[in-house]
C-alpha cells in the first residue's frame, strides 16, 4: 500500500474518531435549556423552536437518519433531504416546515446548499453552550461587601430580627427592649417592652423567647418564660392584654390571618407539641380580653377561658419528640409546618383541627364518662395533647433532624437544613425522598429562605457562610465566606427582607447583607441590556433583531414577540462592541470593536468564523458590506483615519485575515482625523465621515477620491483664520464639527441635477450634497429643535422619507420626497412628525418597511420599537410579549416610563417655558373684546402649531396661541356663575387686604401686637452664699 494511501486512510480515521468523539460527549452531556418565562396556552403567540425539541434519543436517530438519507453520497444533506430527517425524526408536519428551512440556513452560515453531521452537531453543541453561559449570566447574584454594621444597644441577646410594612427591622431582645432600624441601619427608636420598674419587682427578669407582628391590628405580641403570650400595640408599645396559664412556655410564634375577622396564633413548645389558638371575630375577643383584670399591669386572661370562649378555641397537637425549633402556618395550603431536631419527626406538615374519626370519638367519650364517674374532679381537656391521625400529617424523616426550614406555595417546594450541613429540596407530598441535596456548608445551617420571585434559596449555616442557590438548576450562585463579609460573633438569628433585598445577621452586631440590584430610579424600566447599547439591526431571513452593547453582549431578540431567542458575550472580549452589519445573505454577523478587530459570525450559536485584524488596534467605529463586481468585501473605518478592505472569498479558510493594500490616494490625502460613519452606493461609489466635519466620496474600484464635501461655514472659517485668534476659535467650534453618519439616496445616485448623499452636521445639520463636479450642497435642515446633534440615519426604500434620531433621545420624520432632486432648495423639508423614543443618546436605528415598524436602540440599555406614526410597540425584553401583526398587544398609548417623567419630554408652551403666566394667558387684554375682528384676523394669520411633540401637518390642529387668542376674545366681566363670583370679589372693597381669601373669620379687626419689655432672669448663684468665699479669701 503507497504512503499516500496511507496518510488518507489515517486522516479520515482521525476526522472519522474526532466527530465520533465529538458526537459522544454531545450524547453524554445533559442538555441546558435557557430558561424562559412561561406562557399560558392560549396567550402563546409561536410554537417553541425546531433546536429545542431536540432531545437525546431524538440525536439518536438523527445521527442514523443522516446516514439513509444521503442520497448522493457527499456526506451532507442539502435542504430537501434535511426537510426530510426532521419530518421523520421528530414528526412535524405543516407550518413548522418553515423553521425547519430556518434552522437549515442557521447551520449554513457558508450558503454552500448543505450541511452535514458534524456542522449539524456543532451547531448545536455551541448554541447550548452559549445558552447555559447566558443563563448563568441571567441568574448573576452580587452582594454589596463588606456589610453593613450597627452597634445595637441591647444588652441582652437578640431572639428575632422581623421586617415591618414600612421597611424597617424590627429586633427584640431577651430583655425586652425593642429596637426599630432603617435599610441604611440607622436606629430609628428604642423601647422597652417590659420596664426597669416591672423588672425590680420580680424576683428574676422576664424572659423573652420570640415575637410576631399583627399588622392587621397594629399591635406584636411577644412569648415569656412566664408561660405567657402578651399583646402589645404596636405604634405606642402599651400592653394590651395577655394569654397566660399555659402548660409549656412558648418558644416559636406565629400568627396568621385567615379571614376577614378569623386568625390563627400558633407556638411550639419545649414538649414537642404544636399549640394553636383559633380565634373568630379577632377584633372584639381582643376588646373583651382587654377588660379582665390586670396582672403586672397588662389584662391576663388564663388559657381555660380562652378554651371554653364562644369565638376561640384552644387545640394542643403531640407532634415532635423534641422541642420544637421552628413552626409556620400557611393558609395556601392550610396547614402547620414544624421542625425539630429528632430525626422521626424532623419535619411534619399536619393539618388544624384534624379530621373526625368515629369510633375513636365514640371511645373518648365513654372514657370520659367512666372517668368522671370514679373521680369528682373535672377533666382539664385543653390541657390534654392529642395525636394527630397518619392522614392528617405528613411526616419527614430526615438524618440529623432539621434545624430551620421555608416552604413555597408558588414553587411547590421545601427547603430544610440541619446538624449535617446538607441543604434538601422537598416536594411537600413526597416525604419519602429529597427532590435535590444542595452541598457546599462546613457548619450546620442555621437560616433559610426561598425567594421565589427571584428563584433563589439563601441558606446562613453557624460559620456566618452565606450561599444563594438557583431554585431550577440547584446551582450555587454565590459563597460569601466570614472573610467576605466581615461579620464577627456568635450567629444568633437572620432574617431576609424581601421589601430592602437585604438578609440581616445579628451577632452582638446587626449586620445587613444587600442584594446588588437595580438602581430605585430604574426599577420600573424595562432593560434590554445591563449596559449602554451601541447599535441594532433588523434581520429579514430570520425575523430577528440583533443588538450590541458596551460590555461585548451580542442578543438576538424574536422581532414577531420581542423576546429573546439568544445571547453570547464577549464577542471582542471585554471591549464594548461599536458597529455591526450583516452579509448579503444575512446569514452571518460582522461586528467591529473599541479593540480594532471586525469578527464575522454565526449569530445563531454564537460561532465566531473569522477574525479580520489590521496592523494597529485603533477602534472601528463603523463598517459596511460591499458587493463589487461579483466579488465581495467588508469594509471598515475608525480611529486610525483609514478605510481598511477586507475580501470576503469563499474558498479562504483561514480564521485570522489581514486587509487588503491601503489605496494611495487614502494614505495620501485621506482623512487626517478620527473616521466616524461610511457609506456604500451602487455600482461603485463610498463614503467616509470624520470627526473633523469634512466627507470625503471614493471611487472603490481605482480606490481615487472622488470629490471632498465641506460646508460653506467650515470652509469660510478654514479661509479666514489667518491669525492664532481665530485658529483658536475655529478649534473651541471643532466639537460640533462631527459627522457621526452619512447615506446614499441611491435612487438618485445617476441624477447629476440632484443630491445625492445625505451627512449629519456638522453643527447637527442635515446637509443634503450633491456630489458630481467636486460637490455642491443643495439643502440644509436642522436636526434637532432641542440642540441636540443627529446621531443615526435612515432612509425607506424608495429614498422618499428620511428618518434620523439625536443625541437627546428623538426621533424625527421628514418628507424629502421630491427635495433637492432638482437643484438646490431653499426651504427645508417638512417634518412629519417627531416623537421622544428614549432619555440619552440614541446610537442606532433601523427601519422595517413590511411591518411599518421603526428600531432604536439608545445608550440607556434599552432597544425599542415604534410603529412609523410614532406609536410605542414596546421594548425588547419585556415581560409581557407582543404580536406584531396584533395592534391590540401593543403599548400604545402607554410610552416608556423614564421618557414619561423627563422633563425634555415635556411639550414647549409660554407657561411652561416660564415665558408668562396662566394669567397672562388667560386674563389679558379681556376687556378688548370688541376688537374680535381684529384678533379673528390676527388668529388666521398666526401660524398652526401642535402643542406637543407629534407635529402633523394639517390644519386640523389648533395650537396654545390660537387658545389664548380665542381666550382673549370672552368678555369676562360680563360673566356669570362662577366668573361673576370671582369677579365681584375683584371689584369689592379692600376690607381683606393682605389676607389669603374672603373668609368669615378674616372679616375680624386686627391690632398690631405691643412690643413687650424684656425680662432679665434672675441670677441664682449670685444669692447663694459660698462656704469657701472667706478661705479663698
Amino acid at each position: 500500500m503507497s504512503a499516500g494511501v496511507m496518510r488518507t486512510k489515517t486522516s479520515l480515521q482521525r476526522r472519522a474518531n474526532s466527530f465520533s468523539n465529538l458526537i459522544d460527549r454531545l450524547l453524554r452531556r445533559p442538555p441546558v435549556v435557557a430558561e424562559v418565562t412561561v406562557i399560558k396556552p392560549e396567550e402563546t403567540i409561536v410554537l417553541s423552536l425546531i433546536e429545542e425539541r431536540i432531545s437525546l434519543e431524538h440525536l439518536h436517530k438523527l445521527k442514523y437518519y443522516f446516514e439513509e438519507a444521503d442520497t448522493d453520497g457527499s456526506g451532507a444533506l442539502n435542504l430537501e433531504e434535511f426537510k426530510q430527517v426532521l419530518k421523520n425524526c421528530l414528526g412535524i408536519r405543516g407550518r413548522n416546515e418553515e423553521q425547519i428551512v430556518a434552522l437549515f440556513m442557521k447551520i449554513d452560515s457558508s450558503s454552500d446548499g448543505e450541511i452535514a453531521w458534524d456542522e449539524f452537531c456543532t451547531y448545536m453543541q455551541l448554541e447550548y453552550a452559549e445558552k447555559e453561559e447566558a443563563v448563568l449570566r441571567d441568574k448573576d447574584v452580587a452582594f454589596h461587601l463588606p456589610a453593613a454594621m450597627g452597634s445595637t444597644p441591647h444588652r441582652e441577646p437578640i431572639v428575632k430580627v422581623s421586617h415591618t410594612p414600612d421597611n424597617t427591622f424590627m429586633a427584640l431582645g431577651q430583655d425586652g427592649m425593642v429596637t426599630f432600624w432603617s435599610p441604611n441601619l440607622d436606629l430609628k427608636r428604642t423601647r422597652a417592652v417590659v420596664t426597669e420598674q416591672q423588672q425590680s419587682t420580680r424576683i428574676k427578669n422576664k424572659w423573652i423567647t420570640d415575637f410576631v407582628l399583627m399588622t392587621q391590628y397594629n399591635k406584636f405580641m411577644i412569648g415569656t418564660g412566664d408561660r405567657e403570650i402578651q399583646f402589645y400595640e404596636l405604634s405606642n408599645f402599651e400592653p394590651y392584654c395577655q394569654i397566660s396559664g399555659f402548660e409549656t412556655v412558648p418558644l416559636k410564634l406565629d400568627y396568621c390571618p385567615t379571614g376577614p375577622a378569623e386568625c390563627l396564633v400558633l407556638f411550639g413548645d419545649s414538649e414537642g407539641c404544636v399549640n394553636i389558638v383559633v380565634i373568630q371575630n379577632t377584633g372584639e375577643t381582643l376588646r373583651t380580653w382587654k377588660k379582665y383584670p390586670k396582672t403586672e399591669g397588662i389584662a391576663s386572661v388564663n388559657i381555660e377561658v380562652v378554651a371554653n370562649g364562644a369565638f376561640t378555641k384552644y387545640i394542643r397537637w403531640k407532634v415532635h419528640r423534641d422541642w420544637v425549633g421552628q413552626l409556620r402556618y400557611y393558609d395556601d395550603i392550610r396547614s402547620v409546618i414544624s421542625c425539630s431536631n429528632h430525626a422521626n419527626s424532623a419535619l411534619v406538615i399536619g393539618c388544624v383541627s384534624g379530621s373526625t374519626h368515629v369510633e375513636q370519638q365514640l371511645k373518648e367519650i365513654s372514657h370520659d364518662k367512666s372517668t368522671a364517674s370514679k373521680s369528682k374532679m373535672p377533666s382539664l381537656t385543653y390541657t390534654q395533647t392529642r395525636k394527630r391521625l397518619d392522614t392528617d400529617e405528613t411526616v419527614f424523616k430526615i438524618y440529623k433532624g432539621v434545624k430551620t426550614f421555608d416552604f413555597s406555595k408558588e414553587k411547590n417546594l421545601i427547603v430544610t437544613g440541619g446538624m449535617d450541613r446538607i441543604v434538601r429540596t422537598w416536594n411537600p407530598y413526597v416525604p419519602s425522598k429529597p427532590t435535590g441535596m444542595l452541598r457546599g456548608h462546613n457548619a450546620p445551617i442555621f437560616h433559610l429562605h426561598i425567594s421565589a420571585e427571584e428563584n433563589r434559596i439563601f441558606s446562613v449555616s453557624t460559620d456566618k457562610t452565606v450561599k444563594v442557590w438557583d431554585t431550577a438548576d440547584q446551582s450555587c450562585l454565590i459563597t460569601v465566606t466570614a472573610k467576605s463579609h466581615k461579620i464577627r460573633g456568635d450567629l444568633m438569628c437572620c432574617h431576609y427582607s424581601p421589601l430592602a433585598k437585604s438578609l440581616a445577621m445579628v451577632t452582638d452586631q446587626l449586620a445587613l447583607l444587600q442584594l446588588k440590584m437595580k438602581s430605585s430610579l430604574n426599577a420600573d424600566i424595562v432593560l434590554s441590556h445591563k449596559e449602554a447599547v451601541q447599535c441594532c439591526k433588523y434581520n429579514s431571513s430570520f425575523k430577528q433583531v440583533i443588538s450590541c452593547s458596551d460590555a461585548s453582549v451580542v442578543k438576538v431578540w424574536d422581532f414577531e414577540t420581542g423576546t429573546q431567542i439568544f445571547e453570547f458575550s464577549g464577542a471582542h472580549g471585554d471591549k464594548p462592541v461599536t458597529c455591526m452589519t450583516f452579509d448579503s445573505t444575512e446569514r452571518r454577523l460582522i461586528t467591529g470593536g473599541r479593540d480594532g478587530v471586525l469578527r464575522i459570525w454565526n449569530f445563531n450559536n454564537g460561532h465566531c468564523l473569522k477574525s479580520l485584524i489590521k496592523e494597529n488596534s485603533e477602534e472601528v467605529t463603523d463598517c459596511c458590506y460591499v458587493e463589487l463586481l461579483r466579488n465581495r468585501y467588508v469594509v471598515s473605518v475608525g480611529w486610525d483615519h483609514r478605510i481598511n478592505i477586507y475580501a470576503d472569498a469563499a474558498e479562504d479558510f483561514h480564521h485570522y485575515q489581514s486587509p487588503l493594500p491601503k489605496w494611495t490616494d487614502d494614505v495620501a490625502h485621506g482623512h487626517k482625523d478620527d473616521i466616524l460613519s461610511v457609506a456604500s452606493c451602487p455600482p461603485n461609489l463610498l463614503a467616509t465621515s470624520a470627526y473633523d466635519g469634512k466627507v470625503i466620496v471614493w471611487n472603490m474600484v481605482s480606490g481615487h477620491i472622488y470629490c471632498h464635501l465641506v460646508s460653506p461655514e467650515l470652509r469660510n472659517k478654514s479661509c479666514s483664520s489667518s491669525d492664532d485668534e481665530d485658529d483658536n476659535k475655529l478649534k473651541q467650534d471643532t466639537s460640533d464639527l462631527s459627522i457621526k453618519k452619512v447615506v446614499f439616496l441611491k435612487s438618485r445616485a445617476g441624477k447629476k441635477d440632484a443630491a445625492q448623499l445625505i451627512a449629519s452636521g456638522p453643527k447637527g445639520q442635515i446637509h443634503f450634497w450633491n456630489i458630481f463636479q467636486g460637490g455642491h450642497l443643495y439643502g440644509l435642515v436642522n436636526g434637532s429643535k432641542k440642540q441636540g446633534t443627529v446621531t443615526a440615519m435612515i432612509l425607506n426604500a424608495s429614498d422618499t422619507v428620511l428618518y434620523t434620531a439625536d443625541s437627546l433621545g428623538f426621533v424625527y420624520v421628514w418628507d424629502v420626497d421630491g427635495f433637492c432632486e432638482d437643484g438646490e432648495a431653499p426651504i427645508p423639508p417638512a417634518l412629519i412628525r417627531d416623537w421622544r423614543a428614549h432619555i440619552q443618546s440614541i446610537t442606532g436605528m433601523d427601519l422595517i418597511e413590511e411591518h411599518n415598524i421603526v428600531i432604536t436602540c439608545a445608550l440607556d440599555c434599552t432597544v425599542r420599537v415604534w410603529t412609523l406614526e410614532g406609536n410605542f410597540v414596546g421594548t425588547f425584553g419585556q415581560p409581557d410579549p407582543w404580536d406584531i401583526y396584533n395592534p391590540s398587544t401593543y403599548s400604545h398609548p402607554m410610552v416608556p416610563y423614564d421618557v414619561l417623567v423627563d422633563p425634555l419630554s415635556m411639550p414647549s408652551h409660554p407657561v411652561i417655558d416660564r415665558r408668562m403666566s396662566v394669567a397672562d394667558v388667560v386674563h389679558a387684554d379681556s376687556m378688548e373684546g370688541s376688537e374680535a375682528g381684529d384678533d379673528d384676523d390676527a388668529l388666521h394669520t398666526r401660524p398652526h402649531t401642535a402643542p406637543n411633540f407629534s407635529t402633523l401637518h394639517t390644519e386640523l390642529f389648533v395650537g396654545d396661541d390660537e387658545i389664548a387668542e380665542e381666550l382673549k376674545r370672552q368678555p369676562f366681566g360680563k360673566a356669570i356663575g362662577k366668573r361673576l363670583r370671582h369677579e365681584k370679589m375683584m371689584n369689592a372693597p379692600n376690607k381683606f387686604k393682605d389676607h389669603g381669601g374672603p373668609n368669615a373669620y378674616q372679616s375680624l379687626q386686627c391690632y398690631d401686637l405691643a412690643d413687650t419689655p424684656e425680662i432679665i432672669p434672675p441670677n441664682p448663684s449670685a444669692e447663694i452664699d459660698d462656704p469657701f468665699a472667706d478661705i479663698l479669701d
